[in-house]
């Protein structure tokens, strides 16, 4: 597995991919850099991941910036977990409105079970 993905947390939300893309290659060749935005706001999520060009570049990246102020903020950069497979969303999973219930805040013919 490559080792070359990085996290980089702790971002001022007014970071950009070209912010990071100039500060990463500093360290070696930029692969690809994606803040996370928001889907409702899109507004930066504080986060990003950036993929250098090789394993010895991102361990140079960590070594170099993590800690390191950037833009008013110490930025976290750690080697990129792998993504963990989660279970699809369905449209189930409970908190809605379940229509006809008739125990509504009364205690009916359910008996008392209070």
């Amino acid at each position: 597995m490559s080792e070359s993905r990085l996290f980089v947390g702790n971002l001022a939300y007014q970071t950009i991919d070209t912010d990071l893309q100039d500060l990463f290659s500093q360290a070696g060749v930029v692969s690809s850099v994606n803040v996370m935005m928001d889907k409702f706001t899109g507004k930066s999520r504080g986060f990003a991941f950036v993929e250098m060009g090789s394993d010895d570049e991102a361990g140079k990246a960590v070594e170099m910036f993590h800690g390191k102020e950037f833009q008013g903020r110490a930025l976290t950069v750690n080697i990129a977990r792998p993504r963990e497979d989660r279970p699809p969303r369905s449209g189930g999973g409970g908190g809605g409105y379940r229509g006809d219930r008739s125990d509504r805040g009364e205690r009916g013919d359910r008996g008392s079970r209070y």
